[in-house]
């Protein structure tokens, strides 16, 4: 009877429309669920390390790329969230014939990142809440646009990895955030989102700016004494790693990253 009772007290409180069993398979979408105060709706996440203590007690699905799908079937979720790559089309197609809703998220803006916020809530049954943070988000968006703007705007070398070097490309949402900042992806041209980088390509751009996602990557460019961002000591790894994950909190990291790139002559 007291778990009965559980249940009817939190369907009570969920808005009219709420999904109650939504799967995700993105840590950057538990963010989002959690930022639109849809956590108690998630019944599985993918993977079982660095999730928020909020999500601490939920099963774990599988890893990046290989989820197991009894375990999935197993929760009866009514929705499942995915980024394009949470999953293999095998798996995919998979999901689908045995009837899952599948929802997939792949925000390559910043601008777009705040239009799936109120897509995903009104999916969910959070719409009020969805428009409510994304008109926030804008606001504080286009202020970040307005003080860190700069012209001609800086030229950034952002390294992935080092063996092979890896970089970002033009539709990455963190090739965004470094416009946002006043800044340019040397190599957002490429339409890829992480392409390999021939470093000899990378000689002639000569970037003012190299920025690292590892702190490890950094002390292998100071063999490369002639790039302009070795010469200048404007060679960093990012501040805020949250800038990897596009949910809302990224606003926040990508101010962080506002803030070195302006400190960058």
């Amino acid at each position: 009877m007291r778990g009965l009772l559980g249940v009817c007290v939190l369907l009570l409180a969920l808005p009219a429309g709420a999904l109650e069993r939504v799967v995700s398979l993105s840590p950057a979408l538990d963010e989002l669920m959690l930022e639109l105060g849809a956590g108690e709706q998630l019944v599985g996440v993918l993977g079982a390390r660095e999730r928020p203590a909020a999500l601490a007690a939920l099963p774990s699905v599988g890893e990046y790329g290989q989820v197991q799908i009894e375990t999935l079937l197993s929760l009866k979720p009514q929705l499942v969230l995915l980024w394009p790559d949470s999953i293999g089309s095998a798996q995919r197609q998979q999901l689908r014939r045995l009837g899952l809703q599948l929802y997939e998220v792949q925000p390559h803006s910043l601008d777009e990142l705040a239009a799936q916020v109120v897509a995903l809530g009104q999916r969910i049954g959070r719409a009020e809440r969805g428009q409510q943070l994304a008109a926030e988000f804008r606001r504080q968006l286009a202020h970040l646009r307005q003080r860190y703007r700069r012209e001609p705007p800086l030229r950034v070398f952002y390294q992935v990895w080092d063996s092979p070097l890896y970089s970002i490309g033009g539709r990455q949402i963190i090739s965004d955030a470094l416009r946002v900042c006043g800044a340019e992806n040397l190599f957002s041209n490429l339409t890829l989102a992480a392409p390999q980088i021939n470093l000899e390509t990378l000689l002639v751009r000569d970037p003012e700016v190299i920025l690292t996602s590892e702190p490890q990557l950094l002390a292998a460019w100071q063999t490369w004494p002639q790039l302009q961002a070795v010469k200048r000591g404007q060679v960093w790894s990012i501040p805020d790693r949250g800038l990897e994950r596009p949910s809302l909190q990224m606003l926040k990291a990508t101010e962080r990253l506002c803030e070195l790139l302006q400190t960058a002559h």
